[in-house]
């Protein structure tokens, strides 16, 4: 998988919890805080190194979650708050006190506990076809019941099959996006699921000082447009970029739109912030 090359890649041991990690251009002398990304639900660090790559400017981290990718199988199931608090140390390890934080689908609701948890230490927040938990509005059960089926990673025809139904949008180059895959174990798969089970940051939102930026597909089969827009209507600081033809995965497909997006809200001086209605 050679856009996964350039990062230095470790395993790091955080309060019992064995990760690996990827760095991009860590020790590289930067203006930029370090983006610091949470993935999709059983998505390998490989799935989102094109990404990592093209942002050239800034250093990079990201880990795989315990069961997915590199990482061994967790022996308990973890939450939102532990696996929060377990960024934070892991950031420290690497004597970091200040990031960009960004998730994606599951991880972008990481990334808003994380946020919310850990404040102090994130400067911006950018959101990426996610929602804000359990009140979120469902997506085409069709697209729903393959992706809580962990044979998408497993199986490369099964998700050759189903790619249209389960993304939406664009396919883009599929091919490549497929061979980046590795399979997470069923018991990583399931704690991932697990770890939002009733979770929400709904009432907190409105009270999220952080500028955000959210990013949604237009034809996204997994998580609805309406969500980016309740996101943006909870929080007073944000704004919603809607990718027009894009589905869950329009960063792959919509890579140049979203590289831009992003550098053009990362770089832009700090606003003030929104006043409610």
């Amino acid at each position: 998988m050679p856009h996964a090359l350039t990062a230095e890649f470790s395993m790091e041991t955080v309060g019992g919890r064995t990760l690996r990690v990827a760095r991009w251009r860590w020790n590289k002398p930067s203006e930029h805080p370090p983006i610091l990304f949470f993935n999709g639900i059983g998505a390998n660090i490989e799935a989102v190194a094109p990404l990592a790559e093209a942002l050239t400017e800034r250093p990079f981290i990201m880990f795989d979650m315990p069961g997915v990718g590199g990482s061994p199988e967790p022996l308990v199931p973890y939450n939102t708050f532990t696996m929060s608090w377990t960024a934070r140390e892991l950031l420290r390890r690497f004597d970091c006190e200040m990031v960009d934080v960004m998730g994606v689908s599951w991880g972008g609701a990481m990334a808003q506990h994380f946020t919310l948890q850990h404040g102090d230490c994130v400067r911006k927040l950018v959101l990426a076809a996610t929602t804000a938990g359990m009140f979120m509005v469902p997506g085409n059960p069709a697209a729903l019941s393959k992706m809580a089926n962990p044979r998408r990673y497993i199986d490369a025809a099964f998700m050759e099959k189903h790619f249209r139904t389960l993304y939406g949008g664009l396919t883009g180059d599929k091919d490549e996006h497929i061979s980046r895959l590795t399979p997470p174990t069923p018991r990583g798969y399931l704690y991932q699921l697990l770890a939002m089970l009733g979770w929400t940051s709904a009432p907190a939102l409105p009270f999220l000082k952080k500028e955000v930026l959210i990013m949604m597909g237009e034809d996204d089969q997994i998580v609805p447009l309406t969500n980016g827009k309740i996101l943006e209507a909870l929080i007073p600081n944000s704004r919603l970029e809607i990718f027009e033809q894009g589905g869950h995965l329009f960063m792959l497909t919509h890579r140049e739109q979203t590289i831009s997006s992003l550098r053009g809200f990362l770089d832009a001086p700090a606003r003030k912030e929104r006043k409610a209605a």
